[in-house]
């Protein structure tokens, strides 16, 4: 997917990349206005994240821009105001969702990938690979439609290697996920991996390793 940030704060703008590119996304960052206006003029987004205090202008400017030419990519408004005016005022000009700063990057990754979905109309909430499937909103998994029952990090890592499905789920972003901030051992990670590839086993997938990088779900030629 390809996401246009548009944040004048460089902290928060490599934050939001570094949060959402190991998803699997590219993101392109701009600081002003007028630096997204001529990105969107040539080139197609799935999801736009916008601040509404740019250096050269008011966001919900450029988003009314972008409703008025009939431009329907999905909006997420990311900004310090809390008053309900503004977010009334962005809701009402055509934003699809909006998250006031501070926010949780959980909670940043959830809401792109529900506008993400939206964008691709999709019903099916379920991130799948093969007969794998995991539910975020119940945050339950299936293996070939049947329920698997799983502990709290093991879903986590089915997860985590979902949203990087068919690509590297990079370690330091799975191990953030299954352990947070806390101190982890050398080879903490891969006694849920294992775990989970003996629950894989027969299922057509396997999980390869990549040394020094992270891990790969895929279809097991084998």
């Amino acid at each position: 997917m390809r996401l246009l940030v548009i944040e004048d704060d460089p902290l928060i703008a490599r934050s939001l990349e570094h949060a959402l590119a190991p998803l699997g996304n590219t993101v392109e960052a701009f600081a002003t206005r007028a630096e997204a206006r001529a990105a969107l003029a040539h080139d197609r987004f799935d999801l736009i994240l916008l601040d509404l205090g740019l250096p050269d202008g008011d966001g919900l400017e450029l988003l009314a821009e972008l409703r008025d030419r009939g431009d329907t990519t999905p909006v997420l408004i990311l900004t310090a105001r809390d008053a309900v005016d503004d977010r009334v005022s962005g809701l009402d000009l055509g934003a699809d969702d909006y998250l006031a700063k501070p926010f949780s990057i959980a909670e940043l990754e959830a809401r792109v990938r529900a506008l993400l979905r939206r964008s691709q109309q999709r019903s099916d909430n379920r991130l799948r690979h093969g007969p794998l499937a995991f539910d975020p909103a119940t945050g339950s998994a299936s293996l070939e439609e049947a329920p698997l029952e799983l502990p709290r990090r093991e879903l986590l890592l089915v997860e985590g290697l979902l949203l990087h499905a068919g690509s590297i789920a990079p370690r330091e972003a799975l191990e953030r996920r299954l352990f947070g901030f806390d101190e982890v051992g050398t080879n903490a990670l891969e006694v849920y991996v294992s775990r989970l590839r003996k629950r894989l086993k027969g299922s057509g997938l396997r999980i390869r390793t990549f040394r020094g990088l992270g891990y790969r779900l895929e279809d097991d030629a084998g």
